[in-house]
């Protein structure tokens, strides 16, 4: 169990890290701990942790996964062998004690028929967005952290048709595809001797390996300038997901990860690389006990002269954002 490395460290709280029913462990400093289970953030009462023994154990843990931590370097940002992460943040640049904060990595992904049952998303949006995977179209998942993104891709990516090959890209595999032609890279970050390999990277490598849909775990940078050339150059039918707060957003969102990129692009060049990429944005929020499908839309052209693209909602009804 990955845990093992961890669990030495953190006694006040291993009963919760070995709870299967637990998600997201969050300490706040020693005096308050929350825990997130199926969806629902509680704190878990009566635990309190000495603040020297706190940092000691995130050293500790830093040391365990091969990373270090101290005044001068107070983040840590790692991940156990099975994909779980760890983060903390030291004093005195975490003003309330250490803070740490476990997820865990989630072993069991639903299928979308399942996300229907449990009112992830509609009948009506599933049909839409079998219809969109089958007519070759571009769907970037939005949602805000923990609103499902993940889980939803990875439902989705089961109606890819069987005979497709696929390659994934992914900055820490997450994802449970299984299909004869899939193809799986994987990021990596900066170690001792070894440089960083980035999902950029991996983006344009992918493309000599002949894929017929490209799967991006989740767009943050410059990479998002490499996908869009990508499916605007054969390689359409594809999925990714994005950090944004609204399906408009997530559109913003794409074009300030393009930026990044250092490709010197005319602001609206890019508006218009969006509007012939993308297809359909759906966008994902978290609500108590629950992951949702807040909105399902259409992207159409980009209006210069409003510095607007033309929407469609999943019944019809347009607007322009």
């Amino acid at each position: 169990m990955s845990f093992d490395i961890i669990l030495p460290f953190l006694r006040p709280i291993a009963h919760l890290i070995e709870d299967p029913g637990v998600s997201e462990i969050m300490v706040n400093g020693s005096r308050r701990v929350f825990v997130e289970r199926e969806g629902v953030v509680r704190e878990a009462d009566d635990i309190r942790l000495d603040e020297r023994n706190l940092r000691v154990a995130v050293k500790n843990i830093a040391r365990a996964l091969g990373d270090e931590v101290s005044e001068e370097k107070p983040i840590l940002d790692s991940r156990l062998p099975d994909g779980s992460r760890v983060a903390a943040v030291l004093p005195p640049c975490s003003l309330g004690g250490t803070t740490l904060t476990i997820r865990k990595f989630q072993t069991r992904f639903f299928t979308a028929d399942e996300l229907v049952r449990i009112g992830t998303m509609t009948p009506e949006v599933l049909a839409s967005i079998r219809q969109a995977i089958e007519r070759n179209e571009n769907i970037l998942i939005s949602g805000g952290t923990s609103t499902g993104k993940t889980t939803l891709l990875n439902a989705l990516a089961a109606f890819l048709p069987v005979d497709d090959r696929v390659v994934l890209i992914e900055d820490t595999a997450e994802l449970q595809i299984d299909r004869p032609n899939l193809v799986r890279f994987e990021a990596r970050r900066e170690q001792v001797g070894l440089p960083a390999v980035t999902i950029r990277e991996l983006l344009r490598a992918t493309l000599r390996h002949r894929p017929d849909r490209i799967i991006v775990g989740e767009v943050r940078g410059g990479e998002a300038f490499d996908l869009l050339q990508a499916l605007n150059t054969g390689h359409a039918g594809s999925l990714s997901t994005i950090h944004a707060n609204s399906a408009e957003q997530a559109l913003a969102r794409l074009a300030s990860c393009v930026v990044q990129s250092g490709v010197e692009l005319p602001y609206q060049a890019v508006r218009y690389q969006i509007a012939d990429a993308i297809d359909l944005v759906l966008h994902l929020v978290r609500r108590p006990g629950a992951r949702v499908v807040e909105s399902l839309i259409r992207v159409g052209q980009y209006d210069p002269e409003r510095d607007r693209y033309e929407t469609s909602g999943l019944h019809g009804s347009k607007d322009r954002v």
